[in-house]
């Protein structure tokens, strides 16, 4: 198994050192080996910032949704000084789920023997417990760090973890126009996808697949021969999916953009696992969260600028990506099934307009790798 991983770390680092103009991809078995896998969880996925949702779905204190981050049961709340909150959602009694589902909550009581939790995760009842080691003030629920970014709820299970924001100023720079933050939502949905993480961060961050994969939802609007790369840093990559001349655009949006700006959709990755499209009037995040080596839960929002929809015309995006969501799931699940393939080898990456965006994570795959590695590497003696 260490040997495995070795080659397959040497992989990666020469994938990404390859030439500007000789990009490849990435053989198979990067995205079918549990091995490799575990590796990534352990190394990198812990270790990254993840989207859990918009700010706004818990708009009002005690406002609350649990979600699942790889093997931690987590807590989404907002509390009573307004602060958004991530707390470990297992009770420090006898690890119990303390709350299910969404809703709104003074108090979190767990099912199992009623110790209760505030919005602020302290433990302020826990019936009949008389043990002399007992310290309620020392019982509360673990906070995970959080940070809130353009109105999306981030977490990291990592309490050493470099902070979010600072890492994506030019990112903020391109999008600021939108208004991004203000963006209301309107739909979030969960769905199990059986492929592997990294196959749906390629296939949403390219336009090379966008008029054969979507010919009736898609093309229209973003066809491939009209996507250009646009902005990359350490952390995130991005392209434009610009429309074409005689199409009408989607919505007016915000004030401050110009007519280009209205006239495309703007893909974005922040990497490891989030993908997101932003256009004038509509804000769309795909958060991923592992299960397997082939196996994604997805919980995906959908946002809007104002009133710039009608309700039928926000019901009509909302089937729209529905299906623009299937047609992906279809390919990708297939796609797992041939990856297995002793012919599923590296294969040469399209022009910067249409893949560079999986260069770019490919890249930042090698630079986390080499840094766990690194990490993981015991002091000298």
């Amino acid at each position: 198994m260490a040997s495995n991983l070795h080659l397959m770390s040497e992989t990666l680092q020469n994938t990404a050192m390859m030439p500007d103009d000789g990009p490849m991809g990435l053989p198979g078995n990067f995205y079918t080996s549990t091995d490799y896998f575990e590796f990534e969880k352990a190394e990198l996925l812990r270790r990254g910032w993840h989207c859990l949702g918009r700010s706004d779905e818990i708009s009002q204190p005690g406002d609350f949704f649990t979600i699942q981050l790889l093997d931690e049961p987590l807590l989404v709340v907002r509390g009573n000084d307004g602060t958004v909150r991530v707390l470990s959602n297992v009770c420090r009694h006898r690890s119990m789920p303390v709350a299910q589902g969404t809703g709104n909550r003074k108090l979190f009581v767990c099912s199992y023997h009623a110790w209760s939790y505030g919005r602020d995760g302290a433990l302020v009842r826990a019936p009949h417990m008389q043990n002399a080691n007992f310290d309620q003030s020392k019982c509360g629920l673990p906070q995970i760090r959080c940070e809130i970014w353009q109105g999306f709820i981030y977490a990291n299970l990592d309490s050493d973890a470099q902070d979010l924001t600072p890492q994506l100023r030019d990112l903020d720079a391109m999008i600021e126009p939108y208004q991004t933050e203000d963006f209301r939502t309107v739909h979030a949905a969960e769905e199990v996808w059986d492929c592997n993480w990294k196959c749906l961060v390629e296939n949403f961050m390219e336009g090379y697949h966008l008029s054969v994969v979507h010919p009736q939802t898609l093309r229209g609007y973003t066809p491939t021969e009209l996507c250009t790369k646009s902005a990359s840093g350490e952390l995130f990559t991005s392209y434009h999916a610009n429309y074409p001349d005689d199409i009408p655009s989607r919505g007016h949006g915000a004030p401050g953009l110009n007519e280009k700006q209205r006239h495309r959709s703007t893909l974005f990755s922040i990497f490891p696992t989030q993908v997101v499209s932003q256009s004038a009037s509509l804000l769309v995040s795909l958060n991923l969260h592992p299960l397997s080596v082939n196996r994604i839960r997805v919980r995906w929002t959908m946002s809007v600028y104002g009133d710039d929809l009608s309700e039928d015309a926000i019901q009509q995006r909302i089937g729209l990506w529905e299906e623009v969501n299937r047609e992906d799931r279809e390919k990708l699940v297939r796609l797992q099934q041939t990856l297995s393939s002793a012919h599923a080898q590296a294969g040469p990456l399209a022009s910067d307009d249409f893949e560079g965006t999986i260069r770019d994570f490919h890249k930042y795959l090698a630079r986390s790798v080499a840094t766990a590695q690194q990490l993981s590497i015991p002091a000298a003696h």
